[in-house]
């Protein structure tokens, strides 16, 4: 934005009156009608609040003056500034939201914004581990409990753990003394097991209660997107690493405000999900495999699945997707390494 930088609460305090309040009832809706997460509704709420501004600076001095011209120039202006188009494809989504919103709350005399088209976004392949490299990062936190008495150096993590409110280094050999390294070596297991195992999400992962497991069938209950509740199956290795962290592992962290959250920090409040990948990020460092995110797990799992011959409706089920399409690019997934595979060891490749 040309003439004045600054942040989404910045620009959201310059905007006209009835455009700001027309982002504070849009972001109500997307909460509380919608049950969008929170994460979700931050992201609309800056795309708006981007496309608000685009437009007073236009000389929009409320919002039934928006119109479809305003819109495109806001993405015309993104896109030569070197936006990519995963961004501009979701800043339009925001838009067309926005706009029927709007609409339907008497704040705009139309659908300003359903004609928008949007750059189609590259389904760009996920980076996924091999088996072998998955099993390597698994194994990390066992590997570094049979060494610990030789005095092996753990992964390091030195994000705060806002979880327990209390700032402190939360993660394996974070050395604060906030934990029992062996109490946060078994949460370190089961939490990559869980990733991987599972599928399921970092946020969906952290916000598990203990509640939430039924060992004896050996599934999760998941809280997903929009508040839709999925079982999902975990195999034998899971619940090794879930025994031993509840037997061991959770008794030595937990204190009287960690409640029924199942993975805990060092300070025993709910692990939250900025700390976890810092977790992860340590592991696969000290396992020597490449560094993968939580949602690089969740890539990984879907694809050994779908290579395995798991049915794509089954893996659209356990991922928790509500489209089909989402869980076809796993699809391409193998086929890219099938035809890898195939020009190197084929004679007629």
């Amino acid at each position: 934005m040309s003439g004045r930088r600054g942040g989404t609460r910045d620009l959201h305090a310059a905007l006209p009156t009835a455009m700001r309040a027309a982002v504070d009832d849009f972001a109500d809706h997307l909460s509380r009608v919608r049950n969008r997460s929170a994460h979700t509704v931050r992201a609309y709420v800056t795309d708006v609040v981007s496309l608000l501004d685009h437009a007073a600076r236009m000389g929009c001095a409320d919002l039934p003056e928006l119109d479809l011209a305003v819109l495109r120039s806001w993405l015309a202006r993104q896109r030569t500034m070197g936006t990519a188009r995963t961004t501009l494809a979701r800043r339009a989504a925001a838009a067309r939201t926005f706009s029927a919103w709007a609409h339907r709350a008497g704040l705009l005399p139309g659908d300003i914004a359903a004609p928008l088209a949007s750059p189609r976004a590259r389904r760009d392949l996920p980076t996924v581990l091999r088996a072998d490299q998955a099993a390597a990062l698994m194994d990390a936190p066992a590997r570094a409990a049979e060494a610990a008495d030789r005095d092996t150096g753990l992964p390091a993590e030195t994000e705060p753990d806002a979880g327990d409110g209390a700032g402190a280094g939360d993660g394996a050999g974070a050395g604060d003394g906030a934990g029992p390294p062996e109490a946060v070596l078994l949460r370190d297991r089961l939490l990559l097991e869980l990733l991987y195992g599972t599928g399921v999400r970092i946020s969906e992962a952290c916000g598990l209660d203990v509640t939430d497991v039924d060992q004896g069938r050996r599934v999760v209950r998941v809280l997903g997107k929009g508040g839709r509740e999925r079982a999902v199956p975990y195999g034998v290795p899971a619940q090794r690493a879930l025994d031993a962290w509840l037997d061991a592992g959770r008794p030595a962290l937990v204190v009287p405000g960690s409640g029924r959250a199942l993975l805990l920090g060092a300070r025993g409040g709910r692990l939250n999900p900025t700390t976890a990948r810092r977790i992860v990020a340590g592991w696969t460092a000290a396992a020597g495999v490449p560094r993968v995110t939580p949602h690089g797990l969740r890539h990984s799992a879907a694809t050994h699945l779908l290579e395995g011959g798991a049915d794509l409706r089954a893996v659209q089920e356990l991922l928790g997707h509500s489209s089909l399409a989402s869980t076809q690019i796993y699809t391409h997934v193998s086929v890219e390494r099938l035809r890898a595979a195939y020009r190197q060891a084929h004679p007629r490749a």
